[in-house]
């Protein structure tokens, strides 16, 4: 059983992924400021209230506990806020995940998982998108992942770690066995703003129906959340078998449009979800789609909720449960 401290353990992604973890017979510790985590979403694991800013508490952390790898989740993740806000995702992103990679070099940890984002690709150039594609982030969210990146490949080339880094595509969905989901505030994913429109009657915005897409509105490849933690497990598993590092796209495959997705809600909720319908968005392309075949033909991974009237069924019945998301938040 191995120890891995999960940054930012707390938070949508990171829960789901600390779940399967202990489902697997390793010991997560859970390392979160709960600026965007939620303290109840941290159930499944050892929790250590923290800053990765705060290196002395992070220092702490490697001191406590055996540590035997990292994932690496804690990061701020609003494309709008680092465009307005460039150096808030420098400093965070890139500046404290340095100060990570240092203390756990300090104690001899050598075993990387990134959380890092289809944002990397910037406007694809072809679709579905292959890990080959060039990279060439169009905001500062992006361009702080990719840095990232290739911090981790030099560090690798110089023989001082072995990482992995998944480039999620559209996270949705939350976990089937209730316990765990979605909660962001402001949110700004379109499952979860869907379905809330759907509890409380509020119009929710489409962001232009002029795109070359066979309805005119943006399309997407959405995975479930549960999906992306077993990849997260079968990463870990190949570093700690001796396998080489790598980068994996982690997506369905599949595209489905916003029209697509809200109708799917509508279906999944048998309640009506009011749109309106406004101006593109500066800087959306019309269509992200993932090429995932590298992921399942060299680490065996496949998708168990390929199907989006799924993945949305599990949103909606954590949802339903939870109206008012963790309610740990003042």
């Amino acid at each position: 059983m191995s120890t891995i401290l999960v940054t930012g353990g707390a938070g949508y992604i990171g829960s789901h992924v600390v779940k399967e973890l202990l489902r697997q017979g390793h010991q997560p510790i859970i390392y979160d400021n709960l600026q965007t985590g939620h303290r109840k979403a941290a159930q499944h694991g050892r929790f250590v209230e923290g800053d990765l800013a705060d290196s002395k508490k992070l220092r702490k952390t490697f001191q406590s506990f055996p540590i035997h790898s990292i994932m690496h989740f804690a990061a701020d993740c609003q494309v709008g806020e680092s465009v307005e806000n460039p150096l808030k995702y420098f400093n965070n992103n890139v500046r404290n995940s340095l100060e990570l990679i240092e203390i756990m070099m300090e104690f001899g940890v050598a075993k990387f998982i990134f959380s890092s984002s289809a944002a990397v690709y910037g406007e694809p150039q072809k679709i579905p998108i292959p890990e080959e594609h060039p990279c060439h982030p169009v905001n500062p969210y992006g361009e702080t992942k990719w840095i990232f990146e290739r911090v981790l490949q030099a560090l690798h080339e110089a023989k001082k770690l072995d990482y992995i880094s998944l480039r999620y595509f559209n996270a949705a969905g939350a976990d089937p066995g209730g316990e765990l989901g979605e909660d962001h505030s402001p949110e700004t994913h379109l499952i979860p703003i869907s379905i809330l429109a759907a509890l409380n009657g509020k119009a929710i915005p489409i962001f232009g129906i002029d795109y070359e897409t066979p309805d005119g509105t943006c399309i997407r490849d959405y995975i479930h959340v549960t999906d992306l933690a077993k990849a997260h497990i079968l990463g870990l598993e190949k570093l700690e078998s001796g396998g080489t590092s790598g980068i994996y796209n982690l997506g369905n495959g599949n595209g489905y449009s916003v029209k697509e997705v809200i109708e799917t809600v509508r279906k999944v909720t048998r309640m009506k979800v009011n749109t309106v319908e406004t101006p593109r968005r500066p800087g959306d392309p019309a269509r992200l789609v993932a090429g995932s075949e590298k992921i399942k033909r060299e680490l065996g991974w496949a998708p168990q909720y390929p199907d989006l009237e799924t993945i949305v069924d599990t949103a909606w019945q954590w949802h339903r449960k939870h109206p008012k998301g963790y309610e740990d938040k003042p």
